[in-house]
This record gives C-alpha cells, sequence and structure tokens, in this order.
C-alpha cells in the first residue's frame, strides 16, 4: 500500500516548513498532490523524492549563464514526471559546467601570461574611448571598473585621464577574468594581492576570500563553487535514475 503523507508531514520529513510545501507546489517544483474533499493536499513518495531533489539541487548556488534556469528546468521536469527529458538536462547542465571551470582556469592561464608580459619600447597616453575602441569595451564597464576600484587612472592637467601601458595591461587582465565570470570582488582581491607579493598564486587569490571581506565576497569561489555544482549534479543525476525506475 502506498505511503500518503499531510503536508506537516511532509514539512518534518524534509525539514522544511509547512509553507515551503504549499511555495513549491506553487512553484510547479514537484507534481500537484491530489486533494480530498476537504481540501487538505494528499502527498506520496513521489513528492517526498521530489522535495529531496529539489532541495538537493538548490543546496549550491551558481548564477552565471543561466546555469540556476537550467537547473530549476530539470526539477520542473523531474515534477512532470519526464525523468528522460530532466536526465538530458541534468547532463546538459553538468557539460556546462565544465564549459565554465574550463573557461575559469584558462582565464587564470591568460591572466598570468598577461601580467608577466611587458611592453618593451612602447609609451601610451590614450585617452578613454581610444582604449575602449583598442580593447573591444564600452566606456561604461570601463567607468564601473574604474568605480570598483579595479585600477585608477591619472589625469592630466587639463582634466582627461590617460591610460598608459600598464593600465592596459590591467584592463587586458580584468576583461579576461570578467569573460570567464570571475566577479569584481575576486579580481580586486587579486589586483590588490598582486601590488605587494609578485610570487602570488593566481588561483589561490581569485578563489580564497580574505577574512576580512564582506560575506558576499566570502561567498565568491568561481571555481570551487562549480567543482561544487558539478559534483551536486552528478548525485542529482543518480536521484533522476533511481526515481525514473521506482516511479
Amino acid at each position: 500500500m502506498a505511503h500518503t503523507y499531510k503536508t506537516s508531514e511532509v514539512a518534518n520529513i524534509i525539514g522544511i516548513h509547512p509553507n515551503t510545501v504549499r511555495m513549491y507546489e506553487d512553484l510547479e517544483l514537484i507534481t500537484r498532490p491530489h486533494r480530498q474533499k476537504n481540501g487538505y493536499r494528499v502527498f506520496t513518495d513521489l513528492h517526498i523524492d521530489q522535495f529531496r531533489l529539489a532541495r538537493l539541487a538548490f543546496e549550491v548556488e551558481v548564477l552565471q549563464n543561466g546555469l540556476r534556469k537550467h537547473m530549476i528546468a530539470i526539477i520542473k521536469s523531474a515534477a512532470c514526471k519526464d525523468f528522460d527529458y530532466a536526465l538530458r538536462l541534468a547532463h546538459e547542465y553538468i557539460h556546462s559546467i565544465e564549459n565554465e571551470l574550463f573557461n575559469a582556469n584558462e582565464a587564470i592561464t591568460i591572466t598570468s601570461d598577461l601580467y608577466h608580459e611587458k611592453i618593451i619600447g612602447v609609451e601610451l597616453a590614450l585617452k578613454r574611448k581610444e582604449v575602449s575602441d583598442l580593447l573591444g569595451i564600452s566606456i561604461d564597464t570601463l567607468r564601473n571598473w574604474e568605480m570598483n576600484g579595479l585600477l585608477t587612472i591619472k589625469r592630466q592637467k587639463n582634466g582627461y585621464r590617460v591610460y598608459n601601458e600598464d593600465d592596459i595591461q590591467k584592463l587586458k587582465i580584468i576583461r579576461s577574468l570578467r569573460c570567464a565570470n570571475y566577479s569584481l570582488s575576486a579580481i580586486l582581491r587579486l589586483l590588490n594581492t598582486l601590488s605587494s607579493d609578485k610570487n602570488i598564486s593566481f588561483d589561490q587569490a581569485l578563489n580564497t576570500p580574505t577574512n576580512d571581506e564582506d560575506i558576499i565576497s566570502v561567498c565568491d569561489k568561481l571555481i570551487v563553487s562549480l567543482n561544487a555544482a558539478k559534483d551536486n549534479a552528478t548525485q542529482i543525476i543518480q536521484m533522476l535514475e533511481k526515481m525514473k525506475t521506482k516511479y
């Protein structure tokens, strides 16, 4: 005989508030439960497994390149009991994670190469528009990076900013890391560390927040979070395969 559960029993089993049980239903993260004549919801073992799947999926917070939306699509497919499609999406999710990891690690290599690349015999004095055209970076982006303290540009007597070869080198580093989805706080941490230690590990500086950083920065560990998301997705695939067989 199949087990059935009330909302409060589901909440106790999963370890969530009863309102969260109803929220998951409203968000279509579980199969819509049957209702008795008195309006009470009736949950089954399928719902318990769907709740556990969703809870596991949201343990890791990865926002870049639509990965969060991708994971929600996996959960909603499982809620529709389309386990084959959910599995396909989960494998695509892992492939996307692997691409992100490749880009993140490649950016570290590129950054190291750029940092050690010296511009010899070239004296640059470029205005912001010229830098924008040279590097393919919008003027608004340049302003944003400067406002966030990633670089400080000297001004001429007339007030115009002038970018030299060191500024261009630093901008190339920032551009490379941003393209790989490193946050501004992680990049700033690297640049600050580089100013005091020329022999640092780029990987460590980008992915190891210091104790005095705020909570957002402390949570900012791109490679660590991507690897955690990959492990998480592997567990989700195992759960989906069991659910496909079971239901």
